[in-house]
């Protein structure tokens, strides 16, 4: 037989393969670094850091006390931002013209701009007094214009029939719908995971017990169901109350989609192997509950959660509408939109319906951050 040579490699030659070893990341951060690859869940979470901040800081964004009446500026078109005078000559600086009143071919009293004098628009200026958070006085505003005595106005939405700032209205209203519906989902949510939760855990009489009475409660027509128990709220009842009351209201029928995706997740969760082996370890029920299953079940909680919100905007502001609910002095989306109820009012004075733009941006704004933290709350999944 033949002899092959053998050609043993020297030490050079041979490769040296070396691990990367990576720091161990924290579950935020796999959330964030996820949740940050979505352009449109960036989108959405920008809407909605928007308007929390046009509420909660809506006295600095107004240049005018969104509650004081000023009757003579009822229904005045929305200012418009010039960088062109008269003239033709060009401004860096945006100016608005104030409004006069005069009467067309019909003999009807139509507002239009006084181009005889110009108003430039300044930011960071000194105007009506409130309490920042209610508690530090300040004068400061956002934006405004010099000149109130000779007709200078800043009004970006216009005014309503009794001359108030749509704009800074409806900045302070988010503060009361975006409340509301928080502060409703959040019950919704609490009540419904824990329910749904512990029907699926337990199983047995306790699940169909808690199934039935589900079903019971989604048997109501919510729509119907939400304008009777918010009609039966006394005129009598201060504005905290009324707030509280409508929130529970609305978080009474919202708990039970949750509460049957839950307990379905939980329902295969209970017999997997880390579940079975926490008992095995003595577990405690609450601590499998709670440690265990609870936080899997996480990215179906958020994303009803974020589901839940803008179905309850849309609620209270068609109740709202309606008049049922919220009433003045408390002012929401849905109270705003009350004004446009007549075709007289829209065919005149279209800008009313301003508010629905809020709504709009609400709804979009949850809808695309839920579809982002859904995707994001179970970092580990390859997509």
């Amino acid at each position: 037989m033949a002899e092959r040579a053998v050609t043993i490699p020297s030490e050079d030659a041979v490769p040296v393969y070396r691990l990367k070893v990576e720091e161990h990341e924290s579950y935020a951060n796999l959330v964030w670094r996820k949740f940050r690859k979505s352009p449109i869940s960036i989108l959405g979470g920008l809407m909605v850091l928007m308007l929390f901040s046009l509420s909660v800081f809506s006295d600095f964004f107004a240049p005018y006390d969104p509650v004081k009446l000023n009757m003579r500026e009822g229904y005045l078109p929305p200012n418009k931002l010039h960088f062109i005078d008269a003239q033709g000559k060009f401004h860096l600086q945006p100016f608005t013209y104030a409004w006069k009143q005069v009467l067309d071919e019909n003999m009807q009293a139509t507002w239009v701009e006084d181009t005889s004098i110009a108003f430039p628009v300044r930011l960071f200026v000194t105007g009506w007094e409130y309490k920042l958070f209610g508690l530090i006085p300040s004068t400061l505003h956002l934006y405004g214009v010099d000149g109130y005595e000779q007709g200078g106005r800043i009004f970006l939405l216009g005014t309503d029939k009794f001359g108030r700032d749509i704009f800074a209205r409806s900045c302070l209203a988010g503060r009361i719908s975006l409340a509301m519906s928080l502060f409703g989902t959040f019950i919704s949510v609490a009540v419904g995971s824990v329910l749904g939760v512990i029907s699926g855990y337990y199983g047995g009489n306790l699940d169909t017990f808690l199934q039935r009475f589900v079903e019971f409660v989604q048997s109501f027509p919510q729509l119907p169901l939400w304008m009777a128990l918010a009609a039966i709220i006394p005129v009598t009842w201060d504005q905290m109350a009324v707030f509280i009351a409508m929130s529970v209201i609305f978080a009474l029928l919202s708990w039970t989609l949750l509460a049957r995706e839950v307990r379905g997740k939980v329902l295969a969760l209970r017999e997997t192997d880390f579940i079975l082996a926490a008992r095995e370890m003595g577990a405690s029920d609450a601590r499998i509950i709670f440690y265990h299953l609870y936080p899997n079940c996480l990215s179906h909680i958020i994303v009803v959660l974020t589901l839940t919100i803008p179905t309850i905007i849309l609620s209270e502001s068609f109740l709202s509408f309606l008049g049922i609910g919220i009433q003045e002095p408390l002012v929401s989306w849905g109270v705003m939109m009350r004004e446009a109820q007549t075709i007289q009012t829209l065919g005149f004075n279209l800008w009313i319906i301003s508010p629905v733009f809020f709504i709009f941006v609400a709804v979009l704004g949850f809808n695309f951050l839920g579809d982002g933290l859904r995707d994001a709350a179970d970092p580990y999944t390859i997509t």
